[in-house]
């Protein structure tokens, strides 16, 4: 018997029906990702700011609080390399029959790698659906991510539900792989994108048999595995026999917090080009590149949690800025109020 697990917004089930959207572990989820075009709502007059009525007045904050709660994805040096090094390895791995080489994204927590890895996977398929304008069936980016305590029937299971493939309970991990190898070679799988590495234990017996599931999906699979994950040369994967096979076979890129130089203040102005409020002063936030480093460790992660939750207060609460007075009312995350930024 073929049981289906419903995806949320599917229709199957109660809730926000457009919560599917934001799953990028689903295939729907991730078209509506790589498809998506954000634009910044436009601002009104102030005139006509000041003279709408209230519903309209409601939506036209509703959109901009919309609009700060997600901002831009700025092109830091760090997502540049990692497209440019993902790319480069697609055009390499694209006649190997063995031996293909994948990419490595390490690094602290918050320090821009799911957004390198989901970037370099949305610029792949962007590519490919260019060439292939008639290929609406193929999927050229397969995202997922590692479950905590991972087995080898969890990380097949994870690519089965990416494909929305009728998985029985019964079937067993041999019948999950062959099935999701079989659906990857139809529809022209070129990039894997895995994420959160780190929940793989290779320490324990189920950790280490993943870590095979995952080498032999990407033996089967012709394709190229890009990795994402805090700190992987500290987690035991490049150690042992498995360690120096991945090793030897994975470039990385490092990820870690921004020096407070000409780049971090390029990131803060990017950042406030982009805000939608009234009665903010324009270059206001670059003078604070000190204030917002120490507030923040330098880790992009941070500041955009602190930038995006002080300009929806700022909506919110009518004053329409930001200031260093508004930054301090934010509570920034755990590891930016801790007295020292963490080692990488």
């Amino acid at each position: 018997m073929v049981t289906r697990t419903a995806r949320p917004g599917s229709g199957d089930e109660s809730g926000d029906a457009d919560y599917g959207h934001l799953q990028l572990t689903t295939l729907d989820g991730w078209r509506s990702f790589v498809t998506e075009m954000h634009t910044a709502p436009n601002l009104l007059p102030t005139a006509m700011w000041t003279g709408l009525p209230e519903d309209k007045r409601d939506y036209y904050d509703d959109d901009r609080i919309n609009h700060h709660s997600r901002l831009l994805v700025v092109q830091t040096p760090t997502i540049r390399q990692v497209i440019t090094s993902g790319r480069r390895l697609v055009q390499l791995n694209r006649n190997a029959h063995y031996g293909r080489c994948g990419l490595m994204v390490s690094g602290p927590a918050r320090t821009g790698k799911t957004t390198a890895l989901t970037q370099l996977g949305k610029t792949v398929e962007v590519i490919h659906r260019r060439r292939h304008p008639h290929s609406a069936d193929d999927i050229p980016v397969v995202y997922i991510t590692i479950p905590p305590a991972a087995t080898p029937k969890m990380i097949a299971m994870e690519f089965a539900r990416f494909f929305d493939l009728p998985i029985s309970r019964r079937a067993n991990i041999t019948d999950i792989a062959d099935a999701v190898c079989g659906v990857s070679r139809d529809a022209r799988v070129t990039l894997v994108a895995v994420d959160e590495l780190h929940n793989l234990n290779t320490r324990t017996r189920a950790g280490a048999e993943a870590s095979d599931t995952l080498k032999y999906l990407s033996e089967r699979v012709p394709a190229t595995f890009a990795y994402a994950g805090i700190s992987l040369d500290r987690t035991g994967l490049l150690s042992g026999t498995r360690g120096e096979q991945i090793a030897g076979r994975f470039g990385m890129v490092r990820t870690g917090p921004f020096s407070q130089d000409q780049q971090w203040t390029a990131l803060i102005a990017a950042l406030e080009d982009s805000l939608r409020l009234h009665r903010h002063r324009p270059g206001s936030l670059p003078e604070l590149d000190r204030y917002l480093h120490r507030r923040t460790h330098g880790m992009i992660g941070s500041l955009l949690w602190l930038i995006r939750s002080a300009a929806i207060n700022a909506v919110l609460d009518g004053t329409e800025k930001i200031t260093k007075k508004s930054l301090d009312a934010v509570d920034a995350d755990i590891t930016s109020e801790s007295p020292a930024p963490p080692v990488g």
